[in-house]
C-alpha cells in the first residue's frame, strides 16, 4: 500500500513539475513585449494607449477562447489540449519577430493567446484530480511558481538579448524554441480520473447548463469580479512598470527590467512557496481562513504599492522595496483563490469553471488594465504639458502621466480584497453544497480519460 501511495505521489509530482515548466514558458512569452515597449514604441511611434492595445490583443483572445477551450479541457484528453496550446502560443511568439508594423504585431499577440488560453483550464482540473482538498494549495502555489520565475527570467534576460543582437526581435525567436520541446513531454503523461482526488467522487455524466450551474454559486461569482479587479492590476504593473522606471527615474532598459524582475519576480517565489503553506495551514483550521488570509494579503498590497508611488522620486530603491512588498502580497492570492474555485465546483465543471473565471479575469481585467492606465497616461501627460505651459509633449511630460496612472493599481488591488472577503462569506455554505451533491450521485468506476 505505501509503495502504491509513493508511485502516486511521484506520477502526481511528475506531471506538476511539467505543468510548473510549461507555466514558466507561459509567463516568459507573455511578459517579453512588457520589457521592449520603449524600443517598440519608438520604432512604430506609439502613445501608451497603443502600448496597452497590445496587452489588450492578447489578453481579449485569451479570454473569449478559454471558454471553449475549458469545455474542450472537461470533455476530452487534457494532455492533448495542453500540448497543442504550447504549440500554437510558441509558434506564434516566434512569429512575433517578422511583425513589420503594429497591426501585424497585434494580430500576432492574438494568435499567443489563443494557444495560452488552453493551457489555464486544463492544468488547473489535472491539479484538482492529482492533489487532495487538503493539500492543492501548496501544489497550486508550486504550480504557480512558474508566474514569478517565468516574469522574473524574462526580466533578467530579454533586456541582455536585445542588446546582445542589437533587435527586440531576437527575444521572440529565442522563447519559441524551449515550447515546441515540452509540448511532446505533454503529449505522453498519463491522466487522473475526473475527481481522483476527492472522497466521493461523483458522476461523470455532462451538465446540461453548465454555465448557468456556475454562475449560479455566489462564492465564485465574487471570485471573478476578484480576478477582474486583480488582472487589472497586474497586468497594468507588468506592462507599465519598465517604461515608468525608465521615464520616472531615468533607468536604462537592462537595469529597469532587472528591477522588475525582483520587484514583480523575487516577491512571487516567497509569496507562492510560503503562502500555500499558510493558505493550506489557515484551511485546515478554519474553513474560511484560505481566503481570509487571501483578502488581508491583498490589503496589504494594496498599502505596500500605494506607498511606493506616493514616494515620488525620493529614491529608486525605496521605492523597489515598498513596491515589491505590495507585490508579495499580490501573489498569495493565487494560493487562497485557484484552491477555493475546485473547493466550490464539481470536479466535471472545474475546467469550465477556470476558463469561466478567466473569461472575466482578463476580458475585464487583464485587458482593460493596460488600455485604461495607458489612455489614462497619455490624459495626464497632456494635462501636465497645458499646467507648464509647454506647446509640445516630451519625455518628461511621459514620465508624470504614467506615474499618476498607476495609482489605479492600489485602488484596484484594495477593490480585490473586498471581493475576496465578500467570497469568504459564502463560501462555507458552496462548499458543503457542492460535497452534497456528490454524496447524492452514483459513483461510477474509475475510467481513464486518456483517450
Amino acid at each position: 500500500m505505501s509503495n502504491g501511495t509513493d508511485r502516486q505521489r511521484v506520477h502526481a509530482g511528475g506531471i506538476l513539475l511539467l505543468l510548473f515548466l510549461a507555466n514558466l514558458l507561459n509567463f516568459f512569452d507573455r511578459t517579453i513585449p512588457a520589457i521592449v515597449i520603449e524600443p517598440l514604441r519608438k520604432e512604430y511611434g506609439l502613445s501608451d494607449l497603443q502600448v496597452g492595445l497590445l496587452s489588450a490583443a492578447f489578453t481579449l483572445v485569451y479570454a473569449v477562447a478559454g471558454i471553449p477551450l475549458g469545455r474542450l479541457a472537461d470533455t476530452g484528453a487534457r494532455r492533448k489540449v495542453l500540448g497543442w496550446g504550447l504549440v500554437v502560443w510558441s509558434a506564434f511568439t516566434g512569429l512575433n519577430a517578422l511583425a513589420w508594423s503594429y497591426a501585424s504585431f497585434f494580430l500576432l499577440r492574438m494568435g499567443v493567446g489563443v494557444g495560452e488560453a488552453s493551457y489555464a483550464p486544463a492544468a488547473s482540473s489535472l491539479i484538482s484530480d492529482l492533489y487532495p482538498a487538503n493539500r492543492r494549495a501548496r501544489a497550486t502555489g508550486l504550480y504557480m511558481l512558474g508566474l514569478p520565475l517565468g516574469v522574473m527570467l524574462a526580466f533578467f534576460t530579454v533586456g541582455g538579448m536585445v542588446t546582445a543582437f542589437g533587435s527586440w526581435r531576437a527575444p521572440f525567436v529565442i522563447a519559441a524554441v524551449p515550447g515546441v520541446v515540452l509540448a511532446f513531454a505533454l503529449f505522453r503523461i498519463r491522466e487522473p480520473t475526473r475527481g481522483a482526488s476527492e472522497e466521493v467522487r461523483g458522476t461523470q455524466a455532462a451538465v446540461a447548463r453548465p454555465i448557468r450551474t456556475l454562475l449560479g454559486l455566489r462564492t465564485l461569482l465574487w471570485l471573478i469580479l476578484s480576478g477582474v479587479t486583480l488582472n487589472f492590476a497586474s497586468y497594468a504593473g507588468n506592462t507599465f512598470l519598465v517604461p515608468m522606471l525608465q521615464r520616472y527615474f531615468g533607468l536604462a532598459l537592462v537595469p529597469a527590467a532587472v528591477l522588475t524582475g525582483f520587484i514583480t519576480g523575487f516577491t512571487g517565489l516567497v509569496g507562492l512557496t510560503l503562502g500555500g503553506s499558510v493558505a493550506d495551514r489557515l484551511h485546515a483550521r478554519w474553513e474560511r481562513g484560505r481566503l481570509v488570509f487571501g483578502a488581508v494579503s491583498m490589503l496589504f498590497g494594496a498599502v505596500g504599492t500605494g506607498l511606493a508611488l506616493l514616494s515620488g522620486r525620493a529614491s529608486v530603491p525605496l521605492f523597489a522595496v515598498l513596491f515589491g512588498l505590495g507585490w508579495l502580497g499580490l501573489f498569495n492570492y493565487y494560493t487562497s483563490v485557484y484552491p477555493a474555485i475546485h473547493d466550490v465546483v464539481e470536479p466535471r465543471l472545474r475546467a469550465t469553471a477556470v476558463a469561466l473565471y478567466f473569461a472575466g479575469m482578463y476580458l475585464l481585467g487583464g485587458a482593460l488594465g493596460p488600455a485604461v492606465v495607458g489612455g489614462l497616461s497619455d490624459a495626464l501627460t497632456l494635462a501636465a504639458m497645458r499646467a507648464a505651459g509647454a506647446t509640445e509633449v516630451t519625455e518628461a511630460f511621459k514620465a508624470m502621466g504614467l506615474h499618476g496612472a498607476l495609482f489605479l493599481i492600489p485602488v484596484m488591488l484594495l477593490l480585490t480584497s473586498l471581493f475576496i472577503y465578500l467570497a469568504s462569506r459564502s463560501f462555507v455554505a458552496d462548499a458543503q453544497r457542492m460535497r452534497e451533491a456528490l454524496a447524492r450521485e452514483d459513483a461510477p468506476g474509475r475510467v481513464s480519460d486518456d483517450s
